[in-house]
């Protein structure tokens, strides 16, 4: 099954292999640069059937950090299309996620612990900026606090939202995914951790499901109905589990309801960057949740974490518990992986998952090799 195609709206992936997004903090200008051409382009020389750009910010104010890309200038859907193009040359199917971190920004790069931005930063040129947030709840120690957001807030979010989704278009993305995990601005509601609101966007989880439900409504007006849209999900999160996998189920079911296309399972993020002690880290951590939300509200899903070896992948579709196997840092291990996958489970001439040009040359190698085997066979022994 890990071969087999899968069709969603218009759009047909060769397989069902994703390459997950992975921050690279590599941008100029929120402009994607020759490292993500090489970085993306690799992966779908390698054979993956869906290869999704990283997060992306639907606006300058929503960045994590400096170097986070965003699609919220024509100039940087122009940079993004060079990437698409390619992608496409290579038959296999781009997406982009986009993301607004809501109270998570102004920080510094994961390796140095996302810690905030501080005058140290400034005197080189890279101050702070105070995010938007449901509530004036700061994300860690010596971040700035976020604006509270009003309804004027509220609209004009969802407006970047579906601006991005626009020019996603125009940059030539085939899929279009909405970040609603790892604590960014719709978790941030969804998260009574976070969301401390009095108003029709708090309080219970109707209300605060309502901004995300209506970003959602908005998005999907504006991308084209014969393309798919995704959502990424923090399945579980919180301390002591205030968000949890009932709550998801019936978000997943509201998200359904307006044309989401595909749940994307994730957890973590509010209290941290995977919150470990909600999640054991063991390989396919995720799929428990694929599989439930998958038979209880009837969409498909796209299960990611630890997932490294064919059969492991395979297994997982063959019981029916998703529709998609995502991997990252495997990927970044072995860029070949789907090719080499193809060969573990003993599809006929694996080689034809990479370019013609790489495909020829092995497979005349693997000719070679098995001349070589059957001559050394058939020589008498003395």
């Amino acid at each position: 099954m890990l071969f087999q195609p899968l069709t969603l709206r218009g759009v047909t992936a060769r397989n069902r292999i994703v390459v997950s997004p992975m921050s690279q903090y590599k941008s100029v200008d929120g402009c994607p640069t020759d490292w993500h051409l090489v970085h993306l382009g690799k992966f779908a020389l390698g054979g993956a059937g869906i290869v999704f750009c990283e997060e992306t910010s639907v606006s300058q104010r929503s960045r994590k950090t400096y170097d986070c890309p965003g699609i919220y200038t024509d100039a940087q859907a122009k940079a993004w299309r060079r990437i698409t193009d390619f992608l496409r040359e290579q038959g296999t199917v781009s997406a982009i996620q986009l993301g607004h971190a809501g109270r998570k920004v102004a920080t510094r790069a994961p390796w140095e612990g996302f810690s905030p931005l501080g005058e140290a930063d400034a005197a080189q040129g890279r101050p702070p900026w105070s995010g938007l947030a449901p509530s004036p709840i700061p994300f860690k120690e010596g971040a700035m606090v976020p604006k509270e957001m009003d309804r004027d807030d509220i609209r004009a979010v969802i407006q970047a939202h579906v601006d991005a989704a626009k020019r996603s278009l125009d940059a030539g993305f085939d899929i279009c995914e909405i970040h609603g995990a790892h604590g960014y601005i719709i978790q941030q509601f969804l998260s009574p951790i976070t969301n401390h609101r009095t108003d029709g966007y708090g309080g219970d989880i109707e209300g605060r499901m309502r901004f995300g439900l209506e970003l959602i409504e908005a998005v999907r007006a504006a991308w084209p109905a014969d393309r798919p849209l995704f959502f990424r999900g923090s399945c579980v999160d919180g301390r002591g589990g205030i968000w949890s996998l009932e709550d998801t189920i019936v978000l997943a079911g509201r998200l359904k309801e307006r044309g989401v296309d595909m749940f994307d399972c994730s957890s973590g993020g509010i209290d941290g960057p995977l919150t470990l002690h909600v999640v054991p880290r063991v390989p396919g951590y995720h799929v428990p949740f694929a599989r439930r939300i998958r038979k209880e509200v009837g969409i498909p899903t796209m299960a990611v974490g630890l997932i490294r070896e064919a059969r492991q992948a395979e297994g997982y579709l063959q019981a029916g518990d998703c529709d998609l196997v995502a991997l990252a840092r495997e990927m970044m291990w072995n860029p070949n992986w789907a090719a080499h996958a193809a060969r573990e489970l003993g599809l006929a001439r694996p080689h034809e998952l990479l370019p013609q040009n790489y495909a020829w040359w092995l497979q005349k190698r693997e000719e070679t090799l098995e001349l070589s085997r059957t001559s050394t066979h058939e020589q008498p022994v003395s």
